[in-house]
């Protein structure tokens, strides 16, 4: 999606440890108009899918999932990192590993809102590792769910997730896959440029 190509060329800055900060138009701060074209573009690459349900993870891919659930005219659900009291009840729960914050998580999803007759579509915003998807891809597997796919903005293929999980068999459609990254020159190069 060259659009988020350029966006992410133009205010993506590259951080050591292969960070890479979008955090000024897609996760901390939101630019709703380039939402919108990312929905859009989901749309398109899961317009074959039969969808009823989109989950993410607290917090980062929220708001890209709400805008996403628009053109499928479908719910959102979220996974979320800590227990609180508003989640009663059974849960289904695992373990994902946060590539950014370094530590892992406990995540869980009520059971009143996944079940047996949902169809899945996963939504993030990052994909390095991949621990976030197959934390979430467990939980839908739990849920006697099927899993549709996996919709995510930016992916590091330079890192090991994305391909893993394809080699799983989910269908993982990135919108823009960064193949390189340097700090000293601010450059950053897009698996399919030329």
């Amino acid at each position: 999606m060259q659009l988020l190509k350029d966006r992410i060329r133009r205010d993506g800055k590259i951080k050591s440890g292969d960070v890479l900060k979008v955090d000024s138009f897609l996760n901390h701060q939101m630019d709703i108009k380039l939402f919108v074209e990312i929905g859009k573009e989901f749309k398109k690459r899961f317009a074959g899918c039969e969808v009823n349900k989109i989950l993410t993870i607290e917090a980062s891919g929220i708001g890209i999932a709400c805008i996403v659930a628009q053109y499928f005219d479908v719910p959102v659900v979220f996974a979320k990192k800590s227990k609180t009291k508003n989640i009663a009840g059974d849960v289904y729960t695992t373990q994902v590993e946060s590539f950014t914050h370094g530590r892992t998580y406990d995540v869980m999803v009520s059971r009143e809102f996944l079940g047996a007759e949902d169809k899945v579509l996963l939504i993030d915003d990052f994909l390095a590792n991949g621990k976030a998807l197959e934390g979430l891809a467990a939980i839908v597997k739990e849920s006697g769910a099927q899993l549709v796919g996996a919709g995510i903005v930016i992916e590091k293929g330079f890192q090991p997730g994305g391909d893993r999980l394809r080699a799983e068999g989910i269908k993982v459609e990135s919108l823009a896959i960064v193949e390189q990254m340097d700090e000293t020159t601010g450059t950053i190069c897009f698996r399919g440029d030329q």
